[in-house]
């Protein structure tokens, strides 16, 4: 079983290397409006790891990219500006966690973020009726949902992009390889961008 799986693995990252990814457009001055919005002062790491996202994101090979930091570290302003970075390009934005109530957390922090911007921001989780999961899966294929965060549930068969460009996995560590892998089958030249304390 491992080794079907390491093979599988060396082959998906060899066609990850191999295909051309979308190159996102180079910082404009609405991107900097939006980076200005941010409340605190970035630290030197936080700007670095920003400043990195953003390049591979411009490149037109597909982004794996790791943001190790502690707690209180600022990852998640990482993810809010690459999903500016995307959703500014016409590209959706999926952000998988492990908990639900991760999920909300998240959802609220997105929300505030882009407030004065037109982006659609929902979430898919247990919190959600089955009636509510429906609309937004539609919503999500469509194109209606800008970013959609979720637990394990985006994983599943029926979800579908219109146009996925950003996959984020936040405590990436609390993933199996096998979820990881699932995501990056799905969309072979998506860039990911994982989180991890």
């Amino acid at each position: 079983e491992v080794e079907k799986m390491a093979a599988e693995l060396l082959n998906l990252y060899a066609h990850r290397k191999a295909n051309t990814g979308f190159a996102f457009s180079p910082q404009d001055r609405y991107y900097d409006d939006f980076e200005a919005s941010f409340p605190y002062d970035e630290t030197r790491d936080q700007l670095k790891a920003i400043d990195d996202v953003l390049q591979d994101m411009e490149s037109n090979v597909p982004m794996d990219r790791l943001i190790c930091g502690d707690v209180g570290y600022g990852k998640t302003e990482v993810a809010v500006r690459a999903s500016f970075k995307a959703i500014n390009d016409g590209k959706q934005v999926a952000i998988v966690v492990p908990t639900t109530i991760l999920a909300e957390q998240h959802l609220a922090t997105f929300r505030e973020r882009f407030s004065r911007y037109p982006v659609n921001i929902d979430c898919l989780s247990r919190f959600r009726t089955r009636k509510e999961q429906t609309q937004i899966i539609k919503d999500v294929h469509s194109g209606k949902v800008d970013i959609i965060i979720g637990t394990h549930r985006l994983l599943q068969k029926d979800i579908d992009f219109k146009a996925l460009g950003l996959l984020i996995i936040d405590e990436e560590q609390r993933f199996g390889v096998k979820h990881k892998e699932r995501l990056k089958k799905k969309r072979s030249t998506v860039d990911v961008l994982a989180l991890t304390a």
